[in-house]
């Protein structure tokens, strides 16, 4: 006869099995919950779930032990993607020793209480894609980050303009800053790199609106120096200024970079406040010198004075050698022996 391999177990084929709302891929290690519309994370999950991923549904609220209805020692990773969570209470991964990976991409995240995580000691891997688009979370990220020793974390389409070295624990090895908005990576940020917990942080940094302009000097200097650490070197491409749009970061040279006055960029801000400021020191140069001039004019009147009448005396004496060698008698007396 056939032998037909079940790629799902029904919920109710024995104790422990898949939950109502979710389905075991092969085997109930696996377990995923996608588009149910659930409002609570099932409460009826295998003991010995390895990964658990829920979608598309309603969970809102992570509140304490959310996960804890039946212990899971052996889950390592939970993908809760674009399940409409906006607040994680404190502790509300207790019951999950073993947990490693956590994806929170694509929830619109309002509050993170500082021991959201307290319950995974062993936690790794933190994604948070497209998570903090909703409210400025740097604070509480960091005050529940602290105490986790974290290997990689994910950022990834958040429109962050800086780098949030807030968010960066100490240990942390890999950090993906894709497709944010990125304009360069200022020098104070650099140097922040260069701490000696973080040497041997690797970033991604493509799919940003890199200004190709002078402020990019210190970036490109320290990407051709250390460009084992942007795992994505090569990918990354000029946004503006629209002459070198799509050329190779890697191709550019420092001395080609530069300071083009833009519509309200920080390279054409500091370009005009020179000039503005160069403008004044030589406005005040001029009004010094018409006030010497005004405060000596009769010292200068008298000077003027005399120099006419030097250069009268000159030409006076001029004319009269003139007259003197044009006249015909005194060149008939110089040539009569």
């Amino acid at each position: 006869g056939l032998a037909l391999l079940p790629l799902a177990v029904p919920p109710a084929a024995a104790p422990g099995g898949c939950p109502s709302a979710c389905y075991c891929v092969a085997t109930p290690e696996l377990v995923q919950c996608r588009y149910e519309r659930l409002e609570e994370p099932p409460r009826e999950l295998p003991a010995a779930v390895h990964n658990l991923s829920i979608a598309g549904s309603n969970l809102s609220i992570l509140p304490r032990a959310a996960f804890a209805a039946r212990p899971l020692r052996d889950l390592r990773l939970l993908r809760l993607r674009h399940d409409n969570i906006h607040t994680i209470e404190d502790m509300a991964l207790q019951g999950l020793p073993a947990l490693r990976t956590l994806d929170l991409s694509h929830n619109p995240l309002l509050s993170v209480a500082a021991g959201a995580f307290a319950g995974a000691p062993l936690l790794r891997t933190l994604q948070l894609n497209q998570a903090l688009l909703a409210a400025p979370l740097e604070e509480q990220l960091a005050l529940a980050l602290r105490n986790l020793t974290l290997r990689r974390l994910e950022l990834a389409g958040n429109a962050l303009r800086a780098l949030p070295a807030a968010l960066l624990p100490p240990g942390l090895e890999e950090l993906d800053l894709r497709n944010n908005s990125l304009q360069r990576l200022a020098a104070a940020e650099l140097r922040s790199l260069e701490a000696p917990e973080l040497r041997g942080l690797r970033l991604n940094l493509a799919a940003n609106p890199l200004s190709c302009d002078c402020a990019l000097r210190p970036f490109l200097a320290w990407l051709r120096s250390a460009g084992s650490r942007v795992l994505d070197a090569r990918s990354l491409r000029c946004a503006g200024p629209p002459a070198l749009r799509g050329t190779a970061l890697l191709r550019l040279r420092p001395e080609g970079l530069v300071c083009a006055a833009g519509e309200g960029g920080e390279p054409g801000q500091l370009e005009t406040a020179s000039y503005v400021f160069f403008g004044i020191v030589l406005a005040l140069i001029g009004i010094v010198f018409l006030m010497v001039l005004y405060l000596n004019r009769r010292g200068i009147k008298r000077w003027l004075h005399n120099l006419r009448e030097a250069c009268r005396d000159q030409m006076e004496g001029y004319h009269y050698r003139y007259e003197q060698d044009a006249d015909p008698r005194c060149a008939s007396a110089v040539g009569t022996p």
